[in-house]
């Protein structure tokens, strides 16, 4: 089959310059595939837990507060946030703006500004309330 030369080929990886805007297109994917899968298992294992009597909750606390597992929790909601900021973003394109090279570049770093700050402002709300 011959190839039309009016039509232009269809945009590869070698064409396009890597960039803060495809970034957080594919970060926002990762987040909300992580979000799916462990902030479910966490949730679910929460439940159980509670279910299941006294003895297995103290027993998930006991793992869900030992220090490292603080780097889950921390992960868990800075992909919540960078995967809610990505949607708004994905949101504002849906209904036709931010389109432009250099609106949807600043876009993209205020999102991944945006999530870190608010995972920021989300644990120092959590320890100044004494929560953990």
């Amino acid at each position: 089959m011959a190839r039309n030369s009016a039509r232009p080929l269809s945009p590869h990886l070698q064409v396009w310059r890597w960039g803060a805007h495809m970034t957080v297109s594919i970060i926002n994917r990762v987040m909300g595939a992580g979000l799916a899968t462990v902030g479910t298992l966490a949730l679910l294992w929460w439940i159980i837990a509670a279910a299941s009597g006294e003895k297995a909750y103290e027993t998930f606390l006991s793992w869900a507060s030992w220090p490292w597992a603080y780097v889950v929790w921390v992960g868990l909601s800075f992909a919540f946030f960078m995967h809610l900021c990505g949607g708004l973003r994905h949101f504002v394109m849906d209904i036709g703006a931010g389109f432009e090279l250099t609106a949807n570049r600043i876009w993209a770093w205020l999102t991944m500004a945006a999530a870190v700050m608010l995972t920021a402002l989300f644990w120092i709300a959590i320890l100044w309330k004494g929560a953990i």
